[in-house]
């Protein structure tokens, strides 16, 4: 299993476009995304069900 580091990594670089957190993952996630550098280059949509998916853009949210 890859961790949330990994992920979003893997979600900077393009290997993948998006990553879909379920609500139970989402407080760990976003400890982990709030200690990046980068995190204003991330950007996410809630769903129904409490899920969210994130994308990475290439200029950062303001």
């Amino acid at each position: 299993m890859e961790s949330f580091e990994e992920k979003l990594n893997m979600l900077q670089n393009g290997t993948i476009k998006t990553i879909e957190i379920t609500k139970e993952e989402f407080l760990p996630f976003r400890e982990v995304l709030l200690k990046r550098e980068d995190f204003k280059h991330f950007t996410g949509k809630a769903t129904q069900g409490g899920h969210v998916i994130y994308m990475y853009l290439q200029a950062p949210r303001s």
